[in-house]
């Protein structure tokens, strides 16, 4: 069973419906903490300010939850659910957000149109990171050759680097440890537009509104 968490916050039915179209056989949307934590797999979503986003999940009793399901299932963040995972955000006035990883969100520069939106390409980051979302036989052989060759990630199985993803946002993260990001996109600066850690991959793009590819990455995400 799939938990898409719900802090009144985000097109959660259409991550749902989404999910129940990547193959998910049970999916429910819901901010029951008992259910969340029975779940298999957890699916953050979110659209909107994070300060707004901290001040449900804390009304609604959700952080622990979601801090515990995180070290022990596969977990996806979409969206504002990528943002909310690191430590704090310009947006507010330093609003702080799960801390998760050490991090900073940051808005675009006021000479660039935000938000960012529409159909963008995301690169796979070359250097060699080990997580246990790669694929290790793979791994071994990165650097063969005298070359680099992309990370794979479960998730972007059989998705072709430069694929292009649906975007909506203003604001980007910009974690400490660089060996989280999986993805860059451009827009101005190369921004992270993706990362993934153990069973943990969070992306800014909406896979629910990017069509075949984001379904690909949702059946990915599915047959965990």
């Amino acid at each position: 069973m799939i938990s898409v968490i719900d802090y009144g916050m985000g097109n959660l039915r259409s991550v749902a419906k989404a999910l129940e179209a990547a193959g998910a056989g049970d999916v429910l949307v819901t901010s029951d903490i008992k259910t969340i934590d029975k779940a298999d797999k957890i699916v953050l979503p979110g659209v909107g300010a994070m300060q707004d986003a901290m001040k449900e999940l804390k009304r609604l009793d959700l952080i622990k939850v979601i801090k515990e399901s995180i070290l022990k299932k596969p977990f996806l963040g979409i969206c504002l659910g990528l943002q909310l995972l690191f430590t704090e955000s310009e947006e507010g006035h330093k609003t702080r957000g799960l801390g998760v990883f050490k991090g900073k969100v940051k808005r675009f520069s006021s000479d660039m149109k935000a938000p960012h939106m529409g159909w963008n390409q995301i690169v796979r980051r070359t250097k060699d990171v080990p997580s246990t979302w790669f694929d290790y036989a793979h791994h071994k052989s990165l650097r063969a050759g005298g070359r680099e060759t992309k990370k794979n990630i479960n998730l972007l199985k059989n998705i072709p680097d430069a694929a292009y993803f649906y975007f909506c946002h203003s604001y980007y993260v910009v974690p400490d440890d660089k060996g989280l990001i999986a993805t860059t996109t451009e827009y101005g600066i190369d921004f992270v537009s993706s990362i993934c850690k153990g069973n943990l991959f969070a992306c800014q793009f909406h896979p629910e509104k990017s069509q075949s590819v984001g379904l690909k990455l949702l059946e990915n995400f599915v047959r965990l």
